[in-house]
């Protein structure tokens, strides 16, 4: 079955549109993918340590920055994964490259949140 999708030209409406296929992602991606279940845990952990300890304005904003990143590069990795897989179902080394390529990604990035998280939270305990 095919379905025609028709482009909204208007700012406004085409705007909602977007944001509209943009939540549906997001919601996919929390509900089907196991480590972004994970990572969204473990932010909302964070969240509620945040306002335990009531951190500074500046850590708000550094740990937001550290969860936005860490969630947007899976959704990336997770984008690349299920589109490699889509083009080529079965084992390939050139797939498998880009694919660790990927996941290289979020390893990054989850290191850069661990390294902000103990920045922020390391002192206190200590």
């Amino acid at each position: 079955m095919s379905v025609k999708f028709e482009k909204d030209n208007t700012f406004v409406t085409g705007r909602f549109k977007s944001m509209g296929f943009a939540l549906k992602g997001a919601i996919k991606l929390i509900t089907t993918e196991h480590s972004v279940m994970v990572q969204s845990s473990i932010a909302v952990i964070m969240i509620i340590a945040g306002f335990y300890f009531q951190i500074s304005r500046t850590d708000w904003m550094f740990q937001i920055l550290a969860f936005g990143l860490v969630l947007s590069v899976e959704g990336l990795n997770t984008a690349v994964e299920k589109v490699a897989d889509f083009v080529h179902p079965d084992y390939h080394e050139r797939i498998g490259f880009i694919k660790d390529i990927a996941a290289g990604a979020v390893f990054f990035a989850a290191m850069t949140a661990i390294a902000i998280g103990l920045m922020i939270y390391l002192p206190i305990f200590l």
